[in-house]
């Protein structure tokens, strides 16, 4: 059995966080660069609860003021779906599979998006979706919509 790979430099402050217990606190991701938000996903994905029946309905609130990377956003996405700590997706397909159900919650809900603005100015905002018309926010925006999700952006 090989032994296990130490986390990068990035990583490492992540992990000494999630050691202490997964993170009960909204935006403890925040201050981490892109590839320590991408440790963050990781862990996160890993310390999912126990599968319980999914929910529907509801308001949940996105604070958008630390989503300046994809990573973010998509740390930020699982913390308002899921809780601080939280997963929801790492990128378009897992965010859609996610949408699917086994994550907790699944449509209709509302997701208001505060300071959406934020991201649709960062560099996230230049990745272009698949069909190289959307912008990586509009992109996740509209498969919310798809879903059956009624986003609101304020």
């Amino acid at each position: 059995m090989a032994a296990p790979t130490p986390p990068s430099p990035a990583a490492r402050p992540v992990w000494e966080s999630w050691y202490q217990g997964v993170p009960t606190v909204p935006n403890q991701w925040a201050p981490y660069s892109s590839q320590g938000r991408s440790a963050w996903l990781r862990l996160a994905l890993q310390a999912r609860r126990p599968r319980r029946p999914d929910l529907s309905g509801g308001v949940h609130h996105l604070d958008g003021r630390f989503v300046t990377d994809v990573p973010g956003l998509h740390c930020a996405m699982g913390e308002a779906l899921a809780g601080p700590g939280g997963y929801f997706g790492w990128g378009w397909d897992a965010f859609r599979d996610c949408l699917c159900g086994g994550f907790g919650l699944t449509a209709p809900f509302t997701l208001v998006w505060h300071d959406a603005d934020i991201a649709r100015q960062a560099p996230a905002a230049a990745v272009f979706a698949s069909d190289g018309l959307l912008s990586y926010v509009e992109e996740i925006v509209q498969i919310l919509e798809d879903a059956g999700v009624t986003v609101v952006l304020a």
